[in-house]
Parts: C-alpha cells; structure tokens; sequence
C-alpha cells in the first residue's frame, strides 16, 4: 500500500539518536538546550492543539520522573517527562472514566491556555513530526509507569538509556520497553467488508475486526484465528497493508486484508457485541455520518483509515 506511512502515527522519519542513549553527559547537554513534552496520566500538555514543550528547568516539571529521550528534531533534542505524581488542586476538571475522557487538566505553573489532554481527541491536528514523537513519548512513559519493578527478582529497576531501558540494581537484568503486536483486518465477501464492535464502545460504532497476535504465530495466522474466534468465518490469503503505532498503551496495529470463504456469522459474544456485513454504498452512508444504526470508527485510527481507503479503491 503505497500510502501506509500517512496513517496517523505513521512515522515522520525522526532521528532517534540511539547512540546518544548510552552517552550520560551527551544525554545531559543535550537536555539542557532541548524541550520536553510533560505527561500526566498518560495525557500529553497541549496548547491549542499542538505538543506544549517546555525548558528542562521549567517549574512544571518539578515533581516529574527522569526526563525519556526521544531523538533529534531539526536540530532540537526532545525529550518527554511524567508527572503522574502530581495532585490537581480543588476545582480542575476530573478524570472522566470511558472509552474517552474529554476531560482537561490545567497545571498552575502553564499557561492557562495549556492543560493535559487525552491524545485521542487531538491526534488527528497533528502533523506526522509531532504525532510520531508524541505516540514515542505516551508509550515510553506508559511503560516506566507500569513496569518499574525488575521481573526476574522482584526488585525495583532503574531507568537507563536515556528511557529506552530499565535494569535492575540487585540481579542485573536488563529489561526493554514492550510493543503488543495486534493484527486489523479488512475482512471482505465481494462488495461487502466485515465490521464489528466491542462491548462498551460508544453506541452505534463499528470498526474491523482486531486481535493480539499469540505466541508462535504468524501474521497471517493470526488473521484467520481471530476471524474465526470472532465471527466463525473462515478467511483465504492474507496480505499486508499498512501499520500504525498504537500508544493505548503500546500496541503496533497491522493492518492486514482477507477474503473470506463463508459469509455465516456466528458470534463469540465475549469478543464481540455485534458483527454485520457492510456493502460499500452503506459505508458511504457511515462516513456521510447518515447511516441509521452505524458510526464510522475513530478518526485518526488505522480502521478508519484502511476503509475510506478501501472505498476510494487506493488499497495498491
């Protein structure tokens, strides 16, 4: 798919400067003149839909964890901080819980005009520079967040690398930040795709099918598995065409397209809520937001972007 890499997420070709992660004091020079994004909760600081980078000295990071280095940006180092730890003072806007959290919260040492946003809602204002160093820094963060304890003793580990490693101090193990692969697929019957949705998503949406890879299988495998588990179809070949880094928290999304071989749903409830399939003219309705029982998946996501691509018959 000649036009992969324009998915959201899909990459700007950021200098990532691996040799400087095991350089200390390059790593401190580099901070010292560079920008860090803050993060809170896995929210990103946004100012009027852009990434809001600060100074390494700036006040709002005065309770952050050690600074996660992201690579070189024409010429400016940026890095990514978490100030989890922080406490909103009485008044600011509460954590929404969800599917998304339209919720923002507002840090007395910013501007007012900047608080921590959830990433879903602003991702597709951004361009791929941005959106390539954001999805880096809300997984990276994510990461030191929920493994801060080595795995193979139990000991608290250490951040080292510049954030792209954790080791621990008492047995020495080294451990490396993760990346879940999940396989999407565009799963059609003639004019027809596949499309399904998961319960506790907002009413009416429909995406494609989706599953973690397991252990000891392929890609392709993993296609026809999930399809099976899900909807009981049995799918032929499998091709590849596109991914997209998925940081909620840290997924790789493959996108991947099947023809199937039966057009018989049979239902896992516990996978899915619904399943149905969908004619190209009603997924013409679903975009136009006209559809009685159907809304279009996210914007932004690679599901929402493999089908409009699919309708504008650009999947070469």
């Amino acid at each position: 798919m000649r036009i992969a890499e324009t998915v959201t997420f899909g990459g700007s070709g950021l200098d990532r400067q691996a040799p400087l992660r095991r350089d200390a004091e390059g790593l401190s020079r580099s901070l010292s003149r560079g920008a860090v994004l803050p993060f809170w909760r896995g929210k990103p600081l946004f100012r009027d839909g852009r990434p809001h980078w600060v100074a390494a000295g700036h006040p709002v990071l005065a309770r952050a964890n050690p600074p996660v280095f992201l690579g070189n940006d024409a010429g400016t180092p940026r890095f990514a901080a978490d100030l989890s730890d922080w406490s909103p003072e009485a008044g600011v806007e509460a954590v929404q819980a969800g599917f998304f959290d339209p919720s923002v919260q507002r840090h007395p040492a910013v501007a007012e005009e900047a608080g921590f946003t959830e990433l879903r809602g602003v991702m597709t204002l951004l361009d791929p520079r941005e959106a390539e160093l954001v999805a880096t820094a809300k997984a990276l963060v994510q990461w030191h967040r929920s493994h801060g304890f080595c795995s193979t003793c139990g000991a608290g580990s250490e951040m080292t690398q510049g954030g792209w490693q954790r080791t621990c101090p008492a047995c020495g193990a080294n451990h490396f930040p993760r990346t879940d692969p999940v396989v999407i697929m565009l799963v059609t019957r003639g004019n027809s795709v596949l499309l399904g949705r998961s319960p506790g998503w907002p009413e009416g949406m429909f995406s494609l099918l989706a599953g973690f890879v397991e252990p000891g299988e392929t890609i392709e495998a993993a296609v026809r598995r999930e399809v099976m588990e899900e909807t009981g179809i049995a799918c032929g070949l499998v091709s590849y065409l596109a991914s997209q880094p998925w940081p909620f928290p840290a997924s790789l999304m493959i996108g991947a397209r099947t023809e199937a071989m039966s057009d018989e749903i049979r239902l896992d409830p516990e996978e899915l809520e619904a399943a149905a399939w969908v004619s190209r003219e009603e997924l013409v309705q679903v975009f136009a937001g006209i559809h009685p029982k159907i809304r279009p998946s996210r914007k932004g996501a690679i599901a929402h972007f493999i089908l409009r691509n699919w309708l504008a018959d650009r999947l070469d």
